[in-house]
């Protein structure tokens, strides 16, 4: 228990020296009578006896009310722990050519199913991985045009089901590789959960803070669509601070598999990965860029990107005080009632 303004004690010694002043007027003012041999005779009645209720309760109510204003406050000590985490948007190519196959972890699958599982594992933890509990983590796809399957969330166990969703485009005027597009709509995120973010701590008190904010781009092309070029979106995210971790899938010969109703049918492909602009793309914003040619470098890269972007977890002890004021101010309310009910009550006339 602690009070926040103690100087108002300084009226304890007034109150008492207004209440003995008091006193003595009253005594002074008394009638006097030429002889006292019989005032001893003269019966005391219930009512006189109890009159001393009255000046008691006023006293005891100013003192309650002087505890009162000085607010009396009860401590309790806190730990709050507040994350500092990373926003993370994962961009991931599914145009046709991530249809490649891939092996990953002893099984064969195109590049893309790869991406998904491995992106799965580098957020919720498996092969090595801890996971990212205290990050936000987005997905974003793209092939022709750019669109967001997951927004930032902490829920991550809703991720799996986003990532089923992703599938390469059916129509063929929906392919194409838009690497820039992509890495504006993943900036664009970033911003407005930060900002967001930054509203409802103000607002809410909330005990999230991002640390940092990244972009894992993950493609086995070359940017040949779209408004944006690579160049001009990673310039857009160096200026908001966002760092760009880009990926580029594949290597060597490749090929898609096809199953029609006359067979399955495997069919090379060539490999267009613009490693220069994936390298330019890191180099500006800070980031750095990975080659995966098998399905084991994809997940070596996880590990180091969840080596390289670490989430924060900071305990601040303090001590959260609570007013008790009414502890005193309520029953200097309700000593002040008494006398009143007193004085114009049962004291109101005496014999």
């Amino acid at each position: 228990m602690k009070f926040e303004s103690p100087w108002f004690f300084l009226l304890l010694p007034v109150i008492i020296f207004l209440v003995i002043y008091q006193r003595r007027i009253v005594r002074e003012g008394t009638l006097r009578f030429l002889t006292t041999r019989n005032i001893a005779k003269i019966p005391t009645s219930f009512r006189q006896k109890l009159i001393i209720l009255l000046p008691v309760s006023r006293t005891l109510a100013m003192a309650a009310l002087v505890l009162a204003i000085a607010r009396p406050q009860k401590g309790m000590e806190k730990i709050m722990e507040v994350n500092r985490g990373t926003a993370i948007m994962i961009i991931i190519d599914r145009s046709g050519s991530m249809n490649a196959e891939i092996e990953y972890a002893g099984e064969k699958m195109t590049r893309l199913e790869a991406a998904k599982r491995a992106f799965s594992e580098f957020v919720l933890g498996g092969r090595d991985l801890k996971g990212r509990p205290h990050d936000l983590v987005g997905v974003i796809t793209f092939a022709r045009y750019p669109n967001t399957v997951c927004p930032l969330t902490l829920a991550h166990d809703v991720l799996p089901q986003f990532l089923k969703t992703i599938q390469p485009p059916v129509r063929e005027y929906e392919d194409g590789t838009a690497i820039g597009d992509a890495i504006a709509l993943g900036v664009t995120r970033l911003k407005i959960a930060e900002e967001t973010l930054k509203k409802q701590s103000v607002r809410l008190s909330t005990d999230y803070e991002i640390k940092s904010k990244v972009i894992i781009l993950l493609t086995d092309g070359q940017n040949n669509c779209g408004k944006r070029t690579p160049r001009e979106s990673a310039e857009l995210a160096s200026k908001y601070g966002i760092k760009i971790y880009t990926i580029g899938v594949g290597g060597g010969q490749a090929f898609i598999t096809y199953r029609t109703p006359m067979g399955v049918y495997r069919i090379p492909i060539s490999e267009d990965i613009d490693e220069k602009t994936l390298k330019q793309i890191a180099s500006i914003t800070g980031g750095i860029y990975r080659r995966a040619q098998t399905g084991w470098d994809l997940q070596e890269i996880c590990k180091e990107l969840d080596q390289l972007e670490k989430s924060e977890l900071i305990s601040a002890r303090y001590v959260d005080y609570t007013e008790r004021f009414q502890w005193f101010a309520v029953p200097a309310f309700i000593l002040l009632v008494l006398e009143v009910l007193l004085r114009t009550t049962v004291f109101s006339k005496l014999p």
